[in-house]
């Protein structure tokens, strides 16, 4: 029973990091990612789509994003929904494809990324935290209820700690890798 719990925390873990990951991957680092453009959607015949289900998305240099439309007709909505969007990034539309030149950041703002990027961090730690908090209870109504022994119970929330400890120590190595690519110029 104890090892169903310690699993089901650390799963909880592996989504919050993965999920704080997936965050990362949209902030700007004055380095071009398809990442950028993944909160864009486009209005196709009536339908809103992700800009990935109607153009190709790539990125052909480390400073632009280049979108190529399955069809002409789209260049226009595209231009219009990454504009609606307010990404802080003005497409260019040259009759063939839509690119996006990713401008430098200046070091104020690369600055006001890290801080973000910081606060994401703590709040996935927070959250893993709670897991760790929901597991330790999830032990303790087992122990109560006399279905693990007092050594099962105690082991089982040092394991508890153990893995909340290695799951905020990767959030805290993601976190570092991030900054240094924000800060890299």
């Amino acid at each position: 029973m104890s090892k169903e719990i310690v699993d089901s925390m650390v799963q909880n873990m592996d989504k919050s990091l993965q999920a704080l990951k997936g965050e990362l991957a949209k902030v700007r680092t004055g380095r071009a990612s398809t990442a950028l453009v993944d909160t864009v959607h486009v209005d196709y015949y009536g339908s809103n789509v992700p800009l990935n289900q109607v153009a190709n998305v790539t990125t052909p240099d480390a400073r632009s994003i280049q979108i190529s439309p399955w069809e002409a007709g789209m260049l226009g909505a595209i231009e219009k929904a990454i504009l609606a969007a307010n990404i802080g990034l003005t497409p260019q539309n040259d009759g063939k494809v839509v690119r996006i030149n990713v401008p430098q950041m200046t070091e104020e703002r690369r600055k006001d990324m890290v801080k973000l990027v910081k606060k994401m961090g703590e709040e996935t730690k927070v959250a893993m935290r709670n897991h760790r908090r929901d597991g330790n209870e999830e032990i303790k109504k087992a122990e109560k209820a006399k279905t693990i022994t007092e050594d099962e119970a105690k082991k089982t929330m040092d394991l508890i700690q153990k893995k909340t400890d290695e799951k905020t120590a990767e959030v805290d190595k993601v976190i570092v890798g991030k900054e240094k690519e924000i800060m890299t110029i």
